[in-house]
């Protein structure tokens, strides 16, 4: 795995998305519904509850001041779907809960943004039927608040974070209906 943050950091920074960070800094994301790699439950999709997974994080940098989750569904039929986006979530959060409402407004700090779907906040996997797909959350360490107005979808996200990340972090399950 950390072959693949490297390789995340290194797109990042040739894009010019990601700043230089020290070696030590080593962004980590999990989930207690969401093991890596493994197939996501029915209760984080279209075919249950459709609610959100809860995410947490460790070792975040201490230059950061917020953080961004985009979760994209890059094997849909039209190209990569956007599920959720979220911005602005406090440098002091280490975690969101399962079932974060969609409400403009995330609970202790954050906003949610538009998904592919055109709704706020989170939708889950629901692919056509027949085919693995692979479900990417990518959480990035930012040095900065973002300003892309409201509401924001995750190129507007991706436009402001442009030279404020600090540090990446990446969380992939999979579904199949």
């Amino acid at each position: 795995m950390p072959n693949v943050q490297i390789s995340i950091l290194l797109i990042f920074a040739l894009l010019g998305l990601a700043k230089a960070q020290p070696a030590e800094a080593q962004l980590r994301l999990t989930s207690t519904a969401i093991a890596s790699g493994a197939a996501i439950a029915d209760d984080y999709a279209c075919t249950g509850a459709d609610r959100s997974p809860a995410l947490a994080w460790s070792d975040a940098p201490q230059s950061t001041k917020s953080f961004a989750l985009i979760v994209d569904d890059p094997d849909a039929p039209g190209g990569t779907f956007v599920h959720w986006v979220a911005y602005n979530i406090p440098a002091r959060a280490t975690s969101l809960p399962a079932g974060v409402p969609q409400t403009a407004k995330i609970a202790d700090g954050g906003t949610n943004g538009i998904n592919g779907f055109e709704h706020i906040g989170y939708n889950g996997p629901c692919p056509p039927p027949g085919k693995m797909h692979h479900y990417h959350f990518h959480l990035f360490a930012l040095d900065s608040t973002l300003t892309p107005g409201d509401p924001a979808d995750a190129a507007a996200i991706q436009s402001a974070m442009s030279g404020h990340v600090v540090a990446t972090a990446e969380l992939v399950g999979t579904f199949e209906r």
